[in-house]
């Protein structure tokens, strides 16, 4: 690690509190608070399993659980589907901004109207974001890695995708979508999308963060093949090992320790 970013990185982690994707387990995790990250380390990091959010970075260290395996698509190897090509020839007229990620009152009225319809259809729990919050999460800490595409549908702003540009790869950081245009599965498509960018600029992998067997919100990311999955969370010291994803796993529990 970067001597500079060592010393201006704080550590701490949460208490214990109810998983959002397992309901009967307790999940911690651990964070690392840097205001100063450089592209390198976050690659670094993104390989090991890490997720930002901000200046925040975190990956679970829950005490009964092993549940969340990290996910990464071979951009190099992939293929559309039929299903895929589907969404790809729906989106047709879709139109896409690349930028820095930004903050505006169009923003917040999207991520608060996506988050309400998931309430409603998911059972997400819905507060309505700040201003604050979400500079904090979605646009601090981007430096000159951090991304956001903006998604368009007759010049009105359907989708926000916001995306880390690592060193081997394109890290899926949150996507949010207007719930009036889910009959263009603008999810799906904002993934195929990023494995656009990621073969046009020569990177292999999209990190698509966690997947945990059980959990409805994740089910769609067994859809991209061909996939590896991270063995634990290794430290920096140590060479991240990534095996290919077993499919099979989707119909087994989470591993969990007695």
């Amino acid at each position: 690690m970067n001597p500079k970013n060592a010393q201006q990185s704080i550590d701490f982690c949460m208490l214990d509190y109810a998983c959002s994707y397992l309901p009967e387990q307790k999940t911690r995790m651990y964070y690392r608070y840097m205001r100063h990250a450089s592209k390198t380390l976050v690659s670094e990091l993104i390989q090991r399993g890490w997720r930002r959010f901000g200046s925040y970075f975190f990956h679970p260290i829950c005490a009964a659980c092993n549940g969340c395996k990290s996910l990464r698509i071979d951009a190099r190897r992939f293929t559309l589907s039929r299903s895929q090509k589907r969404v790809m020839k729906k989106n047709r007229a879709t139109m896409l901004t690349v930028r820095k990620p930004g903050m505006t009152r169009e923003h917040l009225d999207l991520y608060n109207r996506y988050h309400k319809h998931k309430s409603e259809t998911s059972g997400w729990k819905y507060t309505p974001i700040t201003p604050h919050l979400y500079y904090e999460n979605f646009v601090d800490g981007a430096h000159e890695f951090g991304k956001e595409v903006l998604y368009f549908i007759d010049d009105k702003l359907v989708g926000v995708d916001l995306i880390d540009l690592t060193d081997d790869g394109i890290s899926a950081i949150y996507f949010y979508y207007d719930p009036a245009y889910e009959k263009y599965s603008l999810g799906t498509y904002s993934l195929l999308m990023q494995i656009h960018f990621a073969k046009q600029m020569g990177l292999r992998w999209i990190y698509l963060g966690y997947w945990v067997n059980g959990c409805r919100s994740f089910a769609y990311k067994s859809n991209f093949k061909p996939m590896e999955m991270l063995d634990g969370f290794p430290p920096l010291q140590e060479e991240p090992r990534w095996v290919p994803f077993d499919t099979k796993l989707c119909d087994s529990p989470p591993s969990t320790d007695s």
